[in-house]
């Protein structure tokens, strides 16, 4: 196509129409308009020759309209049979159109329901996504939530120890996993409070403890000395405190008759069972101080917890070392004492042997020895308050087994033998003011005459108990008759008592033979120069005894002074020592020599006894200066003094010869003396030769009875006669002198009487 302006030029032309010719087959031959020939219309829109494209393109268009209408009419007759067959099928088509909606609709029916069920199911299908989700992050929360309710159960069941590590790993195990959720950051700030719960719960238990220790202490140390008195073959009832009796059952109401529930006692019991095979430490439940002991070194206030631990028991010791201030007075007072601080001791042996460094070696032996000065005090000054040998006694034992009971456990318990032996004296002392007792009422119920037997059984018991060997009285016919009174045997036998009273004490005291024979012996010389002294002394110098029963003590204890070597045998014999009298380091009884001083003074009674009497009956005597001659026989109140010496001298055959005859002396210088004296006396202003001659028959009287047959010795006559020698010296007033002066009265009046009355040279 040519232009007018001839711009073109023909093959220009026919490029532009072949490019055009190509956009139409491109539009043409394209299946998607808007991706394909979107590019191409730009394309033709970009370029100038758009009209020429538009022109193209509505050309193609009505040649392809020629071709429809060509092919129309090609197949018009085709068409109309086609037409009439569309509208054959039009009915078919309606009907199938209704069939269809009706199908439709029934589907539409059944589609909601359906679709109702996948909505459902979509939802089941979220939520069972959304449970998946959640088991997966509970699962993984889970142990958290496990861990911490398993803390706060052994929180519950005061298992602090556990909980501790349970927390731990909480901390630094589980709670870093879960880390994103909310709550692990109220978890980690509940941590230091845990801690801190933890750390107060077990100290509050750790107070308990010490609390139900402290009241508990005295059946702990009650069971360690039981199995201590096992051990050492002594009987446990010595350590047993009295069992509390049973309450009895409350009384029926009056108005209901209802008999109300006994109520229970309330009580903290830290035992884990009180079976008597168990030992002391297995009675005792440890475990809050080992929870509070670790709780506190893994929280890294081991130190702080050691130092509040000791103190505490500190405090409870100086407690369990204050006594009852009546402890003195009964023995469970003593038990009750010795228990708490055993039960205190043992229990920090157990802590000691069974804790690394909560109490050391050293701390435990600084807290006994210190504990060890006090109860040396208090048993001192508490003893002192006992007066009952018995109880004393007892006391001892129990000592021994306390300090049995603390040697097993390591503890030095020296100074409380050392103790033992402070109150040993003490003990003996006490006895001996029992003994007094005792030979007081042995004095009291003697009769004071030889003992005589009727059967020989008696004669065995007496020689049995007091060592006498007399061949006579061996040989003797029944009855028998011993020289010494009941007291001689008593008195030896309660000796013999004291004796082993006194080796009871010594027993289980670390001494060896020798010294527990030197303390017998010289606690037995304290009793016989002290005790039996003394109370011999008061007989003697007792009002009213009899000139006779003087007599008897003498005798009395001329046998106990020779019984005296066997009281040294006896003493060696219960001691197991070998006694020798040449060996100077044994204590010897000094016994004969307290006897010797006991008879010297009983004999100076039996003289001034003996004088007293002779005074009772010369006061009976009257004589009548003015007799104008004599009665020819002695005067009465002379005869029955005569009569009464005779009987009197009868009893001196059992006294030393010497005793005898110097009572026998001391009797006539006496009568002498007294005689003399009724002569001499100043009233008298004149006497008559009848006087004289009375008096003189009662002189020689004298003269013929003394002294007695049994008793006339030379010495005794020698020192009679040698009174007689006195006629340029004057008169010494004995019976020779007597009769010389009566018989010439011119030599009487030399010697004697002058005109005032007076004796003089």
């Amino acid at each position: 196509m040519d232009h007018t302006n001839g711009s073109f030029t023909i093959g220009a032309l026919d490029k532009i129409s072949s490019h055009h010719e190509h956009f139409v087959v491109e539009i043409e031959s394209s299946e998607d308009a808007l991706e394909s020939i979107g590019p191409l219309f730009r394309a033709i829109y970009d370029g100038d020759d758009h009209k020429q494209f538009m022109e193209r393109l509505d050309e193609r268009i009505k040649n392809h309209d020629r071709e429809i209408e060509r092919m129309c009419n090609f197949h018009y007759q085709g068409f109309i049979d086609s037409i009439h067959e569309l509208l054959q099928v039009r009915t078919e088509a309606e009907r199938v159109k209704a069939e269809v909606q009706g199908v439709n609709e029934e589907l539409q029916a059944s589609g909601l329901a359906v679709l109702k069920k996948g909505e459902e199911l979509m939802q089941c299908q979220q939520v069972q996504l959304n449970i998946s989700a959640t088991i997966e992050r509970l699962s993984t929360c889970l142990p958290v939530l496990q861990t911490y309710g398993k803390l706060k159960d052994q929180m519950k069941c005061k298992r602090y120890y556990p909980a501790l590590k349970t927390l731990e790993q909480l901390e630094h195990t589980y709670l870093p996993r879960v880390s994103e959720y909310r709550f692990t950051k109220i978890m980690y700030d509940q941590i230091p409070r845990l801690r801190e719960a933890i750390k107060e719960a077990s100290m509050s238990d750790l107070k308990d403890f010490l609390e139900s220790i402290r009241k508990h202490s005295s059946k702990i140390g009650e069971v360690a000395m039981q199995h201590s008195a096992e051990q050492h073959s002594i009987d446990p009832a010595l350590v047993r405190m009295p069992r509390r009796k049973r309450k009895a059952p409350p009384p029926p109401n009056p108005f209901t008759g209802e008999v109300p529930a006994p109520q229970p006692e309330a009580e903290t019991d830290i035992y884990k069972d009180a079976d008597e095979e168990l030992s002391a430490q297995d009675l005792v439940d440890f475990s809050p101080v080992y929870r509070c002991w670790h709780i506190y070194t893994v929280l890294g206030a081991g130190d702080v917890f050691e130092s509040y631990y000791r103190k505490q028991r500190k405090k409870q010791a100086k407690l369990c070392l204050q006594p009852a201030t009546n402890m003195h007075e009964t023995l469970d007072g003593y038990k009750r004492y010795f228990h708490e601080l055993i039960g205190f001791f043992v229990v920090e042996d157990n802590i000691l042997h069974t804790t690394s460094g909560l109490i050391s070696k050293s701390y435990l032996d600084d807290l006994w020895d210190m504990a060890l000065s006090k109860i040396v005090a208090v048993l001192r000054t508490h003893s002192a308050y006992c007066t009952d040998p018995d109880l004393m006694l007892s006391i001892k034992n129990l000592i021994i087994l306390f300090c049995h009971t603390l040697e097993g456990y390591g503890f030095f318990v020296a100074r409380l033998y050392g103790l033992l032996v402070e109150i040993r004296d003490q003990y003996n002392e006490i006895l001996m003011k029992q003994w007094k007792s005792v030979f007081m009422e042995i004095f009291e119920e003697d009769n004071y005459t030889p003992i005589t037997v009727q059967y020989q059984a008696e004669y065995v018991d007496i020689v049995s108990v007091f060592p006498f060997h007399d061949s006579f009285v061996e040989k003797s016919p029944l009855p028998k008759r011993f020289p010494f009174s009941r007291f001689v045997p008593n008195v030896y036998k309660q000796v013999k008592e004291y004796i082993f009273a006194c080796l009871k004490f010594s027993e289980d005291l670390n001494l060896s033979q020798t010294e527990i024979d030197d303390m017998v012996r010289k606690s037995t010389n304290f009793l016989l120069t002290r005790t039996l002294s003394g109370c011999l002394s008061s007989l003697i110098r007792k009002p009213g005894l009899g000139l006779a029963q003087l007599i008897q003590i003498t005798i009395n204890t001329e046998y106990l002074e020779t019984a005296c070597i066997h009281l040294e045998d006896f003493i060696s014999n219960v001691t197991g020592t070998s006694y020798s009298r040449e060996v100077s380091h044994v204590a010897k009884l000094q016994g004969k020599s307290m006897f010797k001083d006991a008879r010297s003074h009983t004999e100076q009674q039996i003289y001034q006894a003996l004088n007293n009497k002779i005074d009772e009956f010369l006061e009976l005597a009257i004589y009548d200066w003015t007799l104008s001659e004599s009665r020819g026989h002695a005067s009465g109140y002379l005869m029955d003094l005569i009569a009464f010496l005779q009987s009197t001298f009868m009893s001196f055959t059992n006294l030393p010869d010497k005793v005898a005859q110097t009572a026998c002396m001391c009797a006539c210088k006496h009568i002498a003396e007294c005689l003399s004296s009724i002569l001499l006396d100043p009233n008298a202003k004149s006497l008559s030769t009848g006087a004289l001659q009375q008096f003189n028959l009662d002189v020689i009287q004298c003269e013929r009875t003394y002294p007695p047959p049994s008793l006339r010795t030379t010495p005794l006559l020698a020192a009679l006669t040698t009174r007689a020698r006195t006629e340029s010296h004057g008169c010494e007033r004995c019976f020779c002198c007597f009769r010389v002066c009566q018989l010439q009265p011119r030599a009487w009046l030399r010697h004697g009487r002058t005109a005032d009355g007076v004796h003089g040279a």
